[in-house]
């Protein structure tokens, strides 16, 4: 149960950031609607799905899934109200991608701090604290890198696909655009055939070589 939990912190808080930084980024590009809906708050709550957030991770941990990962309520953003909608879509796009590696860095970071000093802390009275903060900054590398490049799948809705779109010529985006309606069935589509694993593993692995000083 304890390891349950040591995943989960992570798991929402880094959900809640790369939402945060989604409207932040918004606002900075001339939308308000995050920030008028109340989402730019890195309270987890505010940005809970009971499915993405809490039941599929809950599940994929459960079957034994190689990748645990999850997602939150998607900020509101009226794109119509971004100056140079093409450049800022973009960005805001791109933001909550960005923030998840910078994560996965910090954390990774501090997860090499506490390993080469191991010894020290473990013995002491903060040593069961200092534990779970242990495995925390742990799985906050692989859920941080996890989110950031599913987030760059070029599926609807996810974040790479609204980059893509804004990429191509406006013949093709258009054409493009339709995939949307079929975009929840391609991802499980791509989820149950191991396809969405092995993708994630390909890029994951040599990350987590190099974060978590494997």
């Amino acid at each position: 149960m304890n390891q349950l939990v040591v995943m989960i912190v992570p798991l929402l808080f880094s959900v809640a950031f790369h939402e945060v930084a989604h409207g932040y980024v918004a606002l900075l590009r001339g939308d308000n609607t995050a920030k008028m809906a109340g989402r730019l708050t890195l309270n987890p709550i505010k940005h809970l799905d009971f499915f993405g957030s809490l039941l599929l991770p809950l599940i994929l941990k459960l079957t034994g899934s190689p990748i645990i990962f999850g997602y939150a309520k998607p900020v509101p953003v009226n794109f119509s109200n971004l100056k140079d909608v093409r450049k800022s879509t973009i960005l805001v796009a791109s933001a909550g991608v960005l923030v998840n590696f910078m994560l996965a860095v910090v954390s990774g970071i501090l997860f090499q701090i506490l390993t080469r000093h191991q010894s020290a802390w473990q013995t002491t009275i903060f040593g069961p604290i200092i534990t779970d903060l242990y495995f925390m900054l742990y799985y906050s590398v692989i859920i941080n890198l996890i989110l950031a490049i599913f987030n760059l799948i070029p599926v609807p809705p996810l974040d790479g696909s609204k980059i893509l779109a804004m990429i191509l010529p406006p013949s093709l985006r258009m054409q493009f655009a339709r995939l949307e309606r079929f975009g929840m069935i391609i991802i499980i589509f791509l989820l149950l055939t191991n396809v969405l694993d092995r993708l994630l593993s390909f890029f994951l692995t040599p990350m987590l070589n190099i974060l978590l000083g494997r």
